[in-house]
């Protein structure tokens, strides 16, 4: 019974031509005014919002987060930030490791999971102005508004 379930379900969707996009990590904690936004729908993020690739993370002018993402990257963001979540593979046994991100205002803690201890080239965070490859297990970022 429960396969026929799974069958039905699985062909309620593909015939709805819905697509599921796989949850590359979650939201972990939130301070003020936060939300994330996939496709043109924008949320309040709150603790255990799903994240997946191309949602864009905004926090208000008093609005703090923290993400982990599914190899272990914690990201923490502070106010007036604006970050998308561009790329991420992580199948160490196959050897795809990726991760990707663009910040355009604000302030990024980046804390390395798995991808940059096996791979550290597969990690660039792009900013205004350059590109961060990551090297070691930790860094930060500031990205303030050109006049």
């Amino acid at each position: 019974m429960q396969i026929t379930r799974t069958i039905f379900c699985a062909v309620a969707l593909l015939l709805a031509g819905t697509t599921v996009a796989a949850q590359v990590g979650h939201v972990k904690t939130v301070t003020g005014e936060a939300s994330v936004t996939s496709g043109d729908r924008q949320t309040p993020a709150r603790p255990g919002t799903p994240l997946h690739l191309g949602d864009v993370i905004r926090t208000g002018s008093t609005g703090a987060l923290g993400v982990t993402l599914m190899d272990n990257t914690m990201l923490s963001f502070g106010p007036s930030t604006t970050f998308q979540l561009e790329e991420f593979l992580f199948a160490p046994a196959k050897g795809d490791l990726l991760l990707g991100g663009s910040i355009t205002a604000g302030s990024l803690h980046y804390v390395s999971g798995a991808i940059a201890r096996l791979k550290p080239d597969a990690v660039r965070i792009k900013t205004p102005s350059g590109i961060i490859g990551v090297r070691g297990t930790r860094f930060a970022a500031v990205v303030k508004e050109q006049p």
